[in-house]
C-alpha cells in the first residue's frame, strides 16, 4: 500500500512509519522542508503557499493525521492552547483539500485524536459507544477536530479517529518525566492517586493504527489504550517496582496546579477508556500489561 503521513515525523508518526516500511509499504511523509527519498520512504513538502502535494502524491491508498502542536510541551498558557488548536484545525484542512484534489481518493483516513474527549472520572468506563464530551479544553478541541475530519465520509473515504491515551515511549512522551523522580529516589502518589491513567505502549499504537487502516470494517472513533488502564498510585507504585525505587513522597494537588497550571488535569484527572473496537477486531496487544511495558521501555 501507499500511505501518506501528515506528522510522520514525530513521537508516534517515526514508530508507524518504521513499522510500515517494515510491513512492505511504501510511505510519504508531508513536511514543511523537504528531504531526500531513502527507497520506500519519500517526502513531500506542505502547509506554505508554493507547496503543492497533491500533484507529487500522485495516487495513494490511505491517509494518517498525526500533524499539530504537541499538548506535552510548555505550559497551557491561552497563546499555547490556540496553537495546539489551531494547528490541528489547519493541518486537517489541508488534509482534506488534497484529498479532494486527488483524481483518485484514497480507501481510508485515519486522523489521531484523544480519550481527552472523555469527562475525567473515577467511577465512569468508557468505550468508544460513549457520547460524552468533556467541557474542557481538551474535549472540545477533540471534538472539533473528530467533526472536521469526518467530512471526508461524504465522499466515499472510510474514517477512523485513533483516540491515544497516555503513550509510554523510551525517550518521548509522558514516561521519561513520570520516571524521573523516582530515578532521583523522590517518587510518589500523585494528587488524590485514584484518578485513572489509560495509558499504551508507542508500539501498539503503531500497531493498532496499521490495524486500523487494514480493517475495512473499521470506522469512527477507535480507542487505542491498553486494556488494563491504572489508577495513579498503582502506576507509580508499578514504576517504583520496575526500578527498585521507593514510591513514597506524595505530590499534593495545588503543587501540580503550580507548576503546570491547566496542564495538572492531564495528570490530577484522568479517565477509565477500553479499547472495544480494537478488541471486538481481533487486534492482539504486545503490551497489555503495565509491569511488562515498563520493563520493556526502562531496561532495554
Amino acid at each position: 500500500m501507499k500511505i501518506v503521513i501528515a506528522g510522520g515525523s514525530g513521537f508516534i508518526g517515526t514508530e508507524l512509519t518504521n513499522l510500515l516500511l517494515q510491513e512492505g509499504h511504501e510511505v510519504i511523509i508531508l513536511t514543511r522542508r523537504a528531504k531526500e527519498s531513502d527507497g520506500r520512504l519519500s517526502y513531500v513538502e506542505w502547509l506554505h503557499s508554493e507547496a503543492t502535494p497533491e500533484k507529487e502524491i500522485g495516487t495513494a491508498d490511505a491517509f494518517v493525521n498525526l500533524a499539530g502542536v504537541s499538548i506535552n510541551n510548555g505550559r497551557w498558557t491561552e497563546e499555547h492552547q490556540q496553537q495546539i488548536y489551531e494547528s490541528r484545525m489547519t493541518a486537517t484542512d489541508e488534509l482534506l483539500r488534497i484529498i479532494h484534489e486527488l483524481p483518485q481518493k484514497p480507501s481510508v483516513l485515519v486522523n489521531a485524536s484523544a480519550i481527552g474527549i472523555y469527562p475525567a472520572s473515577e467511577t465512569v468506563f468508557y468505550t468508544e459507544t460513549s457520547d460524552e464530551v468533556a467541557p474542557d479544553f481538551l474535549g472540545q478541541t477533540v471534538r472539533d477536530w473528530e467533526n472536521k475530519a469526518s467530512s471526508v465520509k461524504e465522499i466515499g473515504v472510510r474514517t477512523v479517529f485513533t483516540r491515544f491515551g497516555v503513550v509510554l515511549g523510551k525517550d518521548e512522551g509522558a514516561l521519561p518525566l513520570m520516571v524521573l523522580p523516582y530515578r532521583l529516589f523522590a517518587g510518589g502518589k500523585v494528587g488524590s492517586g485514584r484518578q485513572w491513567l489509560s495509558w499504551v505502549h508507542v508500539t501498539d499504537v503503531a500497531r493498532a493504527m496499521a490495524f486500523a487502516i487494514a480493517q475495512e470494517g473499521i470506522q469512527g472513533p477507535v480507542n487505542v489504550t491498553s486494556p488494563f488502564p491504572k489508577r495513579m498510585d498503582d502506576f507509580g507504585k508499578t514504576i517504583g517496582e520496575t526500578l527498585t525505587r521507593p514510591h513514597w513522597l506524595p505530590v499534593p494537588s495545588f503543587a501540580m496546579k503550580m507548576a503546570l497550571g491547566k496542564k495538572s488535569a492531564l495528570v490530577l484527572e484522568g479517565q477509565h477508556v477500553l479499547p472495544e473496537v480494537l478488541q471486538q477486531n481481533g487486534f492482539t496487544f504486545k503490551f497489555p500489561l503495565l509491569k511488562d511495558a515498563l520493563q520493556n521501555l526502562l531496561h532495554e
